[in-house]
């Protein structure tokens, strides 16, 4: 099979891969018809590249047609179209039994101290071969796939497998009080759905900050107040004026570190990438070198007593925090990778809805065959305009 797998640093291909087969009984294969870049994905051209092994398949946004399934899997069938979360969740354990499937005791790779094991994303996360390819082994088959209709095209669907159910829990993590105000840092496809999703839930204000045009245009067309930081000397005084001097009522980190604002930290990945992976891994682990000025904005900006719910991905595990501000100020925090099973009731009725209420038929602006893949991570890496949110058809 065709499937994009890691070549090295800032480098992925197109490679021919063996089929995948059914290994444990709850294992389902499924056929993927469509499968997205996730910003996330990115993170593994620079600053996570030393948990990376050369072929490593890439991908967790999939969804396509149930092909095999193994012995103890009932739920689902061959020829039944689903949407694969990209957390592998057993929903037995005593974490999923609470709702939590990103913690979920069944996969958590222990070894490195990791929540639940996600598709193609690093030894961190089991090392699992990725949705980017024609066919994907599925385990935990017998809770994880999302059955959905079998008519409209497949990206009415798709983003149930990451995007709109991280958009949905950064939103309830938020707890943006009815007719509160809601600020959201990043305008990728987690930050526009965030937005949208708050209004959705009955913000009455949202603002958006991105530093390119193109996804502030998208975020004011579903009704968001737009900023471009580049046009601003301070954000935080910024939103805290508009907000009457408090601030907003909650933020939204939806950038992590993939951050502009700190050239040391960017020079830190760069070399981190290059260094031998027995000396990166552990650097990478301590030395704290995530990007934080999103992050520290988002603190400056919410009001006292207000929430900064964090979706953005970060790495290192050294980065200094402002903790006797955050302290002062009250300022709660919730974070993490999002519990996706959790969310799909709420989510998808609207999916449903021929209204299309969140806009998710606006979300990809492209769709490429597989091969074109190399390409369209690095123009997507760059932030070319336009170049939102990229869904690969394996079979073109």
């Amino acid at each position: 099979m065709k499937a994009v797998v890691w070549n090295g640093v800032r480098d992925v291909k197109v490679k021919e891969m063996a089929d995948p087969a059914i290994q444990q009984p709850t294992d389902a294969v499924i056929r993927v018809t469509s499968t997205a870049i996730c910003g996330s994905d990115l993170h593994l051209y620079d600053p996570l590249s030393p948990f990376m092994a050369k072929d490593d398949i890439l991908g967790h946004e999939p969804m396509g047609i149930v092909e095999q399934v193994g012995s103890a899997v009932s739920n689902v069938a061959p020829g039944d179209r689903v949407v694969i979360p990209f957390n592998i969740s057993c929903g037995a354990c005593w974490m999923c039994e609470r709702g939590l499937y990103s913690q979920c005791e069944t996969t958590q790779v222990r070894p490195h101290g990791s929540g639940a094991a996600l598709f193609g994303y690093t030894e961190l996360y089991g090392s699992i071969p990725g949705g980017q390819a024609q066919y994907l082994r599925v385990p935990m088959a017998h809770f994880g796939p999302i059955k959905v209709a079998d008519e409209g095209p497949d990206e009415k669907y798709l983003f149930m497998s990451d995007v709109l159910p991280t958009a949905w829990q950064a939103v309830r993590y938020a707890d943006v009080p009815e007719g509160g105000t809601l600020a959201v840092l990043g305008l990728g496809p987690i930050g526009l759905m965030a937005c949208r999703i708050g209004r959705h839930l009955g913000a009455g204000r949202v603002i958006g900050v991105d530093l390119v045009a193109d996804r502030r245009e998208a975020a004011a067309k579903h009704g968001a107040e737009v900023i471009d930081p580049t046009d601003v000397e301070d954000m935080p005084a910024l939103l805290r004026e508009m907000m009457d001097g408090r601030g907003p009522d909650t933020v939204i980190d939806a950038v992590g570190m993939e951050a502009h604002g700190s050239p040391a930290a960017a020079i830190a990945h760069k070399i981190t990438g290059l260094l031998p992976d027995a000396v990166a891994k552990p650097f990478m682990q301590t030395a704290g070198i995530d990007r934080l000025s999103a992050l520290h904005t988002a603190l400056r900006s919410v009001r006292r007593g207000g929430t900064v719910s964090i979706s953005g991905v970060y790495g290192g595990q050294a980065s200094p925090m402002p903790m006797m501000e955050i302290f002062d100020r009250q300022i709660q925090i919730r974070m993490g990778q999002a519990n996706v099973k959790r969310w799909i009731d709420d989510i998808l009725p609207l999916l449903d809805d021929p209204a299309d209420p969140l806009g998710a038929m606006d979300l990809t602006t492209h769709r490429l065959p597989i091969d074109e893949a190399p390409d369209a991570y690095k123009r997507f890496r760059d932030k070319e305009p336009g170049w939102r949110k990229v869904v690969l058809d394996p079979w073109v």
